[in-house]
């Protein structure tokens, strides 16, 4: 189901027929190093993270992660969209895209997006966004699409300090 279109993208709801894609993305060292292990190594754990976190999260909050693919091809290049994480008290922008397509604006496009989606259909009153301090490509994402640094977090006791931006729509 698209959810939203850009000039270059495509943004949809993740189903199980995207679990390929999903096993390669999660399993790039850059997803691991910036975002974290979510321990999917096979198709099956791929389709269980689906269901279990995009796809429940449609279910329960109306929104999630997005699959993005380029609108030419339809060739899937990242994954983009809010989450609602109990340890924040705001929506949370998150994207990630595959090596290959760094570098060509699709995050920014797809963020920029995904942050008027949220103000305009979902009604949001603010969004944040949650990065490694380390992860200066992601952060100038989130200030070209005018999220601003606010302060250090943790979502767990014992994780690691990381640096939430947030924009009051």
């Amino acid at each position: 189901m698209i959810v939203l279109e850009t000039e270059r993208l495509i943004l949809s709801r993740l189903s199980l027929e995207d679990a390929e894609f999903i096993l390669r993305l999660l399993n790039e060292p850059s997803f691991l190093e910036n975002i974290g292990d979510k321990g999917v190594r096979t198709s099956e754990d791929a389709r269980e993270y689906l269901l279990s976190e995009p796809i429940a999260s449609y279910e329960r909050f109306g929104f999630g992660l997005f699959l993005t693919a380029e609108r030419e091809t339809g060739t899937p290049v990242g994954m983009c969209g809010l989450l609602k994480r109990d340890s924040l008290d705001d929506p949370d922008i998150g994207f990630a895209f595959i090596p290959e397509c760094w570098g060509k604006g699709f995050a920014t496009e797809s963020a920029g997006a995904v942050l008027a989606y949220g103000q305009s259909t979902l009604d949001l009153a603010r969004i944040v966004a949650i990065v490694s301090p380390s992860n200066h490509p992601s952060i100038r994402v989130l200030e070209k699409i005018g999220l601003r640094y606010e302060k250090r977090v943790r979502l767990a006791e014992d994780g690691a300090a990381i640096s939430l931006y947030g924009i009051d729509l």
